[in-house]
């Protein structure tokens, strides 16, 4: 079992062009398909990993590793990931600056660049199900509108503002989501009977 998890976070390192974010859809594809995780456990897995400090690949192979198989899990998951990108990058690296300009690496380039787009933006609609509508498939969206939460598309909005228009750092944003999570979902809720 720990090394099909290796095999899966190789793969997912392997396919993943476009950084992290465009391996969330791999990343629930495999944990779900495998039995291994929720959508909902997949998605506070991509939460964690991206507020914690480090690479998101290596940080979402690390903690699914863990909360799978421990330290064992954690090791091989992170090797997994870690991998592809280290032996691409060696041989292109070797090569890339001496083809760079060819017809055939810059059209490559051009039809990669647009389903890296794709798999964020499918990225974003996946999570957004979950946070925003508590639903885990995402037909279920439309049949949910009574059900969205209210106060995550507050923290989504404000947080957008934050950031792409004042310009505050993310890091603050993130503390700022947290501590408002804290006080609307535990401590409010403590207050009235």
């Amino acid at each position: 079992m720990l090394f099909r998890m290796m095999w899966a976070f190789f793969k997912i390192g392997l396919f993943t062009i476009g950084g992290g974010y465009a391996m969330i859809p791999l990343i629930s594809e495999e944990m779900i398909s495998n039995g291994w995780m929720t959508s909902s456990e997949v998605t506070d897995l991509i939460a964690i990993a991206k507020m914690t400090p480090g690479p998101f690949a290596v940080n979402t192979a690390t903690f699914a590793g863990m909360k799978l198989y421990g330290f064992a899990g954690a090791l091989l998951c992170t090797l997994g990931v870690i991998l592809p990108s280290l032996l691409i990058t060696l041989i292109v690296a070797k090569f890339f600056f001496d083809f760079q300009d060819g017809k055939i690496v810059k059209s490559l380039l051009s039809g990669i660049r647009p389903t890296v787009v794709a798999l964020i933006a499918g990225a974003v609609v996946s999570v957004s199900a979950i946070t925003l509508f508590h639903v885990e498939r995402l037909e279920l969206i439309l049949r949910s509108f009574g059900n969205i939460e209210a106060f995550s598309i507050v923290i989504l909005a404000l947080s957008l503002v934050l950031l792409l228009w004042k310009k505050v750092h993310p890091i603050l944003v993130i503390a700022l989501a947290g501590i408002s999570g804290i006080v609307f979902y535990s401590l409010i809720p403590a207050f009235i009977p």
